[in-house]
């Protein structure tokens, strides 16, 4: 199958991400959203990302505006009719995501990939919402999606051959390195990280350390570009939460379990970046 047209569902960190790098290797873009102010800050994550690209001369302001002449935000669904493939990024909720599945099952043309970018669920649970789950995918992408290269494509137990092929050429052609997982809790990355960012909340909440302490240990001893609770903190303490409960829930394994602080940070609403207060202040 020949991919021109990229629908996304979801204008948040991710959805705008893979609609910036999508447009970046020249596909034209539809997002969508549930209101226009959710599509207006998309549009205003992408064009903030462009311009830092613009400071660092990686691209000029000529290629910026030709980045985002080529997508489009909407609130309608037939707006994507004619896409050839689907990407739903909304939050990481098994029934918002099982409703948005439903509504592009009644959108998608039959030739149309469809992807889910969920960092957790189970991707063979999505493609159950469709009448051609063969087609569907997992493509998991490492954030913030413009400067991370991987891309984690998960295979349920439907997905052909054709499926998997397409949606990693396509990842491919947007500048991604791809892993193939199975369809199970974590995939390959979270699998791996979220125990790590667990063990690190529980030696805070043990007093082992200071979070500047564990972070600098961190950077410098295992020489990560961010300590634990930076990326906490830039993932959203409210989305670590849910992975790590999802993965215990699935598991029953201790090691994925939420530390206690973690859940009491998360109903007292610091979430971290996007509130301006998490582990850090900001």
């Amino acid at each position: 199958m020949k991919i021109q047209k990229v629908g996304i569902i979801g204008c948040g960190l991710v959805g705008s991400g893979v609609a910036q790098v999508s447009a970046q290797a020249n596909y034209e873009v539809v997002f969508l959203d549930i209101s226009q102010r959710r599509i207006d800050e998309g549009f205003g994550a992408i064009k903030s990302s462009l311009q830092s690209r613009i400071e660092k001369s990686r691209i000029t302001n000529v290629e910026m505006k030709e980045v985002l002449a080529r997508i489009t935000g909407t609130t309608e669904w037939e707006d994507l009719a004619d896409c050839d493939v689907f990407i739903e990024s909304v939050v990481e909720n098994l029934p918002e995501k099982k409703a948005v599945f439903e509504s592009i099952d009644r959108c998608a043309p039959v030739h149309a990939l469809i992807a889910t970018a969920t960092s957790s669920l189970c991707v063979s649970e999505l493609a159950a919402m469709v009448s051609r789950p063969e087609r569907v995918i997992g493509l998991h992408f490492a954030c913030p999606v413009p400067a991370m290269k991987l891309v984690e494509l998960v295979r349920g137990v439907c997905a052909d051959e054709e499926s998997v092929n397409a949606g990693r050429e396509f990842a491919r052609s947007i500048g991604k390195t791809v892993i193939l997982s199975k369809d199970s809790p974590g995939f390959v990355v979270n699998r791996l990280l979220v125990p790590y960012l667990m063990e690190a909340v529980r030696a805070l909440e043990t007093g082992v350390a200071s979070k500047e302490d564990i972070d600098e240990g961190v950077r410098k001893g295992l020489r990560y570009p961010l300590g634990p609770f930076e990326v906490l903190d830039l993932v959203g303490l409210d989305i670590a939460y849910l992975m790590s409960q999802r993965l215990f829930d699935e598991t029953k394994e201790t090691r994925y379990a939420p530390p206690r602080l973690l859940k009491e940070m998360v109903v007292s609403g610091f979430l971290g970046r996007k509130t301006g207060k998490g582990f850090y202040e900001y």
